[in-house]
């Protein structure tokens, strides 16, 4: 049960911020504290190596599990966190609290994701990443374009969602189990549709092609929720998913082949993409898009350890790359590269930022260069083209990490009306521009066998020749920017105008997404919606109509019936009562009123008989007894 306390530590910050939302401060401290104390259970995790099983039913049960690159996952995770919410704890006030809850849980939920060991399990935590994604990234509700912003990135990684439910149905059809230990020995075609639905949520969740136009959606959400995003939660879960099971599927001959691809197809996309935004965290994400494609560039190519790598050191750079670009725009008021360079207003921030561009373009000796390395190594080894491509998309990083630090922290003139940035902003900048570079680290004999063992995977045997390949590019790519910009060309690129166009949006993706997909779905919707109006529901109508006159005429006709049997019957009722009146007032009535009439006269006449004469009584007597007489004589 102490494996739980890895996600559960940070949802119990989430509720001590909730508790204490009458003292910011004092939230702020224990969210980071919560953090901090999970980056230490996720240390203990990776060292012990602990497992929990939930028997479901008899037929599955729910695993979690830390094992292979999850050890690396269950530190990296709320290690890049930490300084992150510390950065939003201070400079996002609109609806911290709810900010900052939210983010503790996307943590939680992301640590369960890289934990999991079945695909039920993976499935749960893959949706709660979803779901929080899309709640941080229309934090700012209020603004109808960051809802929709919003809407967009959920629906398109949900549409490449529906491939690992697919991978997961086919994995119970071939094995009778959700584990991913079954998948080695799934047999006949059930691995071919579980390699695909496993590229396709890959690729939606780490915004390949043509996933990727919906980072730019992303970066609706604040710049905090940005840099969480794109290092080593949501994005990442993509390239982790690659890196968990890969080596389950190598016996699908086109599964590596096929990743290796889209990635080098991203790698190169998001670069061109990346070169000529003028928008600095739009810069930034499709960095993160071409990065990540690299990623499947080195699990194509064979080397998990190298994707690992560079999962671990892009995760570092670019939190800290978002979060000076936040706070870049925090303090001029406009996101717009060239606006303003920060260079002397801002050194600190501009020093540090500095670190992660170097770590971006593969500068040696920091640990973002050791990475590419590897990966240059994996792709030579696997396809002399694909090694090609690889030092292609080195030299776009170099060009457009070069443009984005001169135009955002190059040199520039004075400090007046800039928003300063306040000691928690810098230290969160600063402690992850010291872990970058700290990765320099890779660079040291046993590195190699370290990550090896971490990932589980293997690196490949780099050439000499590659490294001095790979120097020249970055070499080169800087010469060009610093060129273009002492001929004030750097934000225009030489262009007459400077204007993202077709090309820095995702070079028509998005537009071909829209035409190919999303009209031709609300055109159909509407069609489906007219036919429900004309058809179904006029069916349905026409029914109702129906029942009311059936209804009306059999109303009408027991009207008639019961009414004619109720007016018949009142009509013998009053018939009955008007008889029984005569009958009352002729005989019961005459009887009564003829008997009170001969007691009358009865009375009266008796009466006169008391006249008070004794020969009247005398004689009265006499009758009588003469009457008894002949009444004894008859009866006798």
């Amino acid at each position: 049960m102490s494996l739980l306390l890895v996600p559960l530590l940070p949802l119990a910050a989430a509720g001590a911020v909730l508790l204490l939302r009458s003292h910011p401060r004092a939230g702020a401290v224990v969210a980071v504290g919560g953090l901090a104390l999970t980056a230490l259970a996720g240390v203990w995790a990776a060292v012990t190596g602990p497992a929990l099983t939930f028997a479901w039913s008899p037929a599955f049960d729910l695993v979690l599990r830390v094992d292979g690159f999850g050890r690396v996952m269950v530190v990296l995770v709320p290690f890049v966190a930490a300084p992150i919410v510390a950065y939003a704890a201070r400079s996002e006030p609109q609806d911290r609290t709810r900010l900052l809850v939210l983010m503790l849980g996307f943590a939680a939920a992301m640590l369960v994701l890289v934990m999991a060991a079945d695909f039920v399990t993976l499935l749960v935590a893959w949706e709660l990443v979803g779901a929080a994604s899309w709640a941080l990234i229309g934090h700012g509700w209020r603004d109808r374009g960051n809802v929709e912003a919003a809407t967009q990135s959920f629906i398109t990684t949900r549409l490449g969602d529906l491939g690992l439910y697919v991978a997961a149905g086919a994995t119970f059809a071939a094995t009778g189990s959700f584990a991913f230990d079954g998948l080695p020995g799934a047999a006949g075609p059930w691995p071919q549709i579980v390699a695909a639905g496993i590229l396709v949520a890959a690729a939606a969740k780490s915004a390949q092609v043509p996933f990727s136009p919906w980072l730019f959606a992303a970066m609706a959400g604040p710049t905090p929720v940005s840099a969480l995003l794109h290092s080593a939660t949501l994005v990442a879960a993509g390239a982790y998913l690659l890196i968990r099971l890969s080596p389950s599927l190598a016996a699908v001959a086109w599964f590596l082949p096929a990743v290796a691809i889209v990635g080098m197809a991203t790698a190169l996309a998001g670069g061109v993409v990346a070169l000529v935004q003028r928008h600095a965290k739009r810069v930034l994400a499709a960095s993160t898009s071409a990065q990540y494609g690299l990623m499947f560039v080195a699990v194509g190519a064979g080397s998990t350890a190298a994707a690992g790598a560079q999962l671990v050191t892009h995760a570092v750079f670019k939190s800290l790359l978002f979060l000076g670009a936040g706070i870049a725009i925090h303090a001029t008021g406009t996101a717009t590269l060239g606006e303003r360079r920060l260079g002397r207003a801002l050194p600190l921030v501009a020093v540090a930022s500095g670190v992660g561009v170097l770590a971006l373009a593969g500068v040696p000796p920091l640990g973002g260069a050791w990475s590419k390395e590897a990966i240059l190594a994996a792709a030579v080894g696997a396809s002399p083209v694909l090694g090609a491509g690889v030092l292609a998309a080195g030299l776009l990083t170099a060009l457009y990490a070069g443009r984005y630090q001169l135009l955002a922290f190059g040199r520039g003139e004075g400090q007046r009306g800039l928003r300063r940035p306040t000691a928690a902003e810098i230290g969160a900048v600063g402690l992850l521009a010291l872990a970058t570079a700290l990765l320099s680290g890779l660079w040291l004999p046993g590195a190699p066998a370290l990550a090896e063992g971490l990932t589980g995977g293997s690196l490949a045997e780099g050439a000499p020749w590659e490294l001095l390949a790979a120097l020249a590019v970055v070499i080169g790519g800087a010469i060009v920017v610093v060129a273009l910009d002492r001929r004030g060309r750097l934000m225009t690129l030489g262009r007459a105008a400077p204007t993202d166009g077709l090309v820095g949006e995702w070079l028509g993706l998005d537009a071909l997404a829209g035409a190919l997909v999303v009209r031709p779905v609300l055109r159909f919707s509407a069609l489906l919606a007219r036919l429900d109006d004309r058809v179904i529901d006029a069916g349905v109508r026409a029914t109702a109509r129906i029942a009311a006159f059936v209804s009306a005429l059999v109303t009408r006709r027991v009207e008639i019936s019961v009414d004619a049997v109720v007016h018949a019957g009142g009509s013998m009722a009053i018939l009955t009562a008007d008889l029984s009146r005569r009958s009352d007032d002729q005989v019961v009535d005459a009887a009564v009123e003829g008997s009170g009439r001969a007691v009358g006269i009865a009375g009266h006449q008796s009466r006169r008989l008391q006249t008070g004469l004794s020969h009247h009584y005398f004689v009265i007597v006499g009758a009588g007894l003469v009457a008894i007489a002949g009444l004894l004589a008859v009866y006798r």
